[in-house]
């Protein structure tokens, strides 16, 4: 037979070279397994719970960070402060059982109209106080800041009349002036005013409060003493029996408000 009819050269007859078709036919295998990408469930709940992990160790490290002042304090500061946050909780809950009894006294009383005008008569003596239109007295602490350079800043005595508040004190004078609750400081270090008075160092706080939660207020690490000392002020603080603070504001009557029972 002759080689025309059994043509051998793959050129001649344009047959693919042996293997061609079987190359392209891998690539495109490997193309459909890879594109497009096929997520199964299982592969999702594995993504979401790695999700779910580095969320919650994000979220630690934040908690970590945000407590590292006072991981940094010494045994003796933490509980300092673990102490005051007691106390303050054990004010709050003794005014509650204060307000619960004056309900019960009003709910047992034989006499609820006299029994009423007395506790009316002493939430008026105690708002008069808060309101500074009576003078008071009661044991306390007095607090003085020498200032010799004129560092003391007007912020710096407004930290210090606002942690006596948050550690309960009752009553507050500054030389001569009566702290009420729209106080304010004002001026510059060696010209301060409390409202709109001026004041000179000196800076005597005359507080009456329970002093065994006064005075370590103050003391905190980072608090107004340790502030106050930077700006070479020295502070003295001095525990007392009986603090008499009897600087009066004149009682001012509202413009627009009145009471809603008359």
């Amino acid at each position: 037979m002759s080689d025309e009819e059994f043509p051998r050269d793959t050129e001649r007859t344009g047959e693919p070279p042996a293997g061609g078709p079987e190359e392209l036919t891998g690539r495109r295998r490997l193309i459909a397994a890879v594109w497009p990408p096929r997520v199964t469930r299982a592969q999702l709940i594995v993504a979401l719970l790695l999700f779910v992990l580095g969320l919650g160790l994000a979220i630690q490290v934040r908690s970590n960070s945000d407590n590292s002042a006072l991981r940094g304090a010494r045994q003796e500061d933490l509980v300092r402060i673990l102490d005051e946050l007691d106390d303050r909780t054990q004010r709050l809950e003794d005014e509650k059982q204060r307000l619960d009894d004056q309900r019960t006294e009003l709910e047992n009383s034989s006499d609820q109209a006299e029994e009423a005008r007395k506790q009316t008569v002493e939430k008026e003596r105690q708002l008069g106080i808060l309101a500074g239109t009576v003078a008071a007295h009661g044991p306390g602490i007095t607090l003085t800041i020498n200032d010799p350079g004129g560092a003391v800043e007007p912020d710096m005595l407004l930290d210090a009349l606002q942690e006596l508040r948050a550690a309960g004190a009752e009553a507050i004078e500054v030389n001569g002036v009566r702290v009420v609750a729209n106080t304010y400081f004002s001026g510059d270090g060696g010209d301060i005013k409390v409202d709109d008075r001026r004041i000179s160092a000196p800076y005597v706080f005359k507080v009456i409060g329970k002093p065994q939660d006064l005075e370590p207020a103050l003391n905190i690490p980072g608090g107004v003493v340790q502030t106050l000392e930077k700006e070479q002020a020295t502070v003295h603080v001095a525990q007392a029996d009986d603090i008499v603070v009897d600087a009066l504001r004149p009682a001012k009557r509202p413009d627009y408000a009145r009471s809603s029972s008359q």
